[in-house]
């Protein structure tokens, strides 16, 4: 059995993110995809609130456990779960660039830890969270980019800001 950790700050989620999610849930055993905390990143959503709208998002996928991790080295999870890849979204070279400096240092840390990167399609290539909550502070209809649950949920956060 292979299991896959599919780690992100997902503040909130993208239709971007549930695409990595399902690609991943096609080709691993198990696949957790996990609400961590990025110290550099300010969060708009708690992490119970993402791991949460994650949930509803990835509902209907089989084979996909949500989690939620404050603070905690990626690769030292990975080893909790027992997963051997660490799956990672890329919708352009820039966030490609990034995986590969990232995929390396873990490669360090953890060397029976595989980094495999999922390319979005080019309709999701563009979408980033931070964009996503730039036009939504402009009331902007998001709904296009973030599932369901999550665009209610951010125009909410938003309103009480």
């Amino acid at each position: 059995m292979t299991i896959a950790l599919f780690p992100g700050s997902f503040d909130p989620i993208t239709n971007g993110h549930v695409e990595t999610a399902k690609k991943a849930a096609e080709i691993f055993d198990k696949v957790y995809v996990v609400a961590m905390t990025n110290t550099a990143k300010k969060y708009l959503f708690t992490p119970e609130e993402r791991a949460d709208l994650i949930r509803d998002a990835l509902r209907e996928i089989p084979d996909i456990e949500v989690l939620e991790r404050s603070e905690e080295v990626t690769v030292n999870l990975a080893h909790e779960l027992h997963a051997k890849v660490m799956v990672r979204g890329v919708r352009n070279s820039a966030d490609f660039r990034y995986e590969q400096e990232i995929a390396g240092i873990n490669k360090k840390l953890a060397p029976d830890v595989n980094t495999v990167l999922l390319f979005t399609s080019p309709e999701n290539s563009f979408v980033a969270s931070s964009m996503i909550k730039e036009l939504a502070r402009f009331d902007e209809d998001v709904s296009l980019f973030l599932p369901k649950k999550a665009a209610i949920a951010l125009r909410e956060k938003l309103k009480h800001e």
